[in-house]
């Protein structure tokens, strides 16, 4: 496990965008090919790809915390010293049964996995949308899969995913001899919603929350972690701050098995009945809901 508390970190690391090899592709799992681009790494593409030549810093200190779902508070792992609101966790956990997790996961293998960045595999059930842009498009997208509909249903069951109407699922199988990891980040909101919804399957796992700006108003400074532990077979919600100001990440080595995660999103408020494309968001939940669908 990791260590939690506060870890000075003066080491450089390099980045570049120039000079860099492709891993030689290969017929076999997916294991051995990459499709990493930019200053994206994976254990593939770091054997072919040259040294970069630019320097990023990374931050010299960093404050580790930990979740606890039961308190939602963010605190050291011993217990010990300062602790804090966490608000926009949720964790259900035990949300699909061993037999699920099982028909699931050969459902999905039954498809075709696409190669993406960092190590990870793919299939996408939703439109295709160009976020630089702003534009959705509906073609090929014909409902989320058949096996997501009892899980939706049992989803808006729960108080904090009432009204939870899902128009976009996104499978990725992340595998510890790839280096799987998916970055820092934040949703996008012009399309997706206030809740992003994450079923975590095959392994326990840690979800990285992040600022990088720290916490001023709990006097907190340098860049702030806090490890949220997903259980094999949970399910997380993200929503609140936890959505919209703190950044998430998998980091590689909370990689430790094969992971694979299904992660649904909503629609934002623009897309829904009196927003400006209400026409277009009820198009697409009409798609979503026919529960037929197969990866675009």
């Amino acid at each position: 496990g990791r260590a939690f508390g506060i870890s000075v970190n003066s080491s450089k690391r390099r980045r570049s965008n120039r000079g860099m090899m492709m891993a030689p592709d290969s017929n076999s799992d997916g294991v051995s090919r990459c499709c990493c681009k930019g200053i994206r790494r994976c254990l593939i593409c770091e054997k072919f790809k040259e040294k970069p030549q630019s320097m990023t810093s990374q931050p010299e200190i960093v404050l580790h915390f930990l979740y606890n779902p039961e308190t939602r508070l963010a605190g050291c792992k011993d217990g010990e010293g300062a602790s804090f609101p966490f608000p926009g966790v949720f964790l259900w956990e035990n949300f699909i049964s061993e037999e699920e997790e099982k028909e699931l996961i050969s459902s999905m293998d039954q498809n075709v996995w696409n190669l993406s960045q960092s190590g990870r595999r793919k299939q996408d059930y939703g439109p295709k949308v160009n976020f630089k842009k702003r534009k959705v498009r509906v073609a090929d997208f014909n409902g989320l899969p058949a096996l997501s509909q009892k899980l939706v249903l049992r989803m808006q069951q729960e108080p904090n995913l009432e009204g939870f109407m899902p128009v976009e699922q996104c499978n990725l199988d992340y595998h510890p001899q790839r280096g799987s990891a998916i970055d820092p980040h934040l949703d996008d909101s012009w399309l997706w919603g206030e809740r992003l919804v994450t079923i975590n399957m095959l392994s326990d796992t840690v979800l990285t929350m992040s600022l990088e700006q720290g916490l001023p108003e709990r006097e907190l400074t340098g860049e702030v972690h806090v490890a949220v532990r997903l259980p094999r077979r949970c399910l997380v919600v993200l929503y609140d701050e936890a959505r919209h100001r703190w950044k998430h990440a998998i980091h590689r080595e909370d990689i430790l098995e094969r992971r694979v995660c299904s992660t649904y999103r909503e629609l934002s408020a623009e897309f829904l009945p009196a927003g400006q494309q209400a026409e277009l968001g009820d198009e697409l939940l009409n798609i979503a809901f026919t529960f037929k669908g197969t990866p675009v």
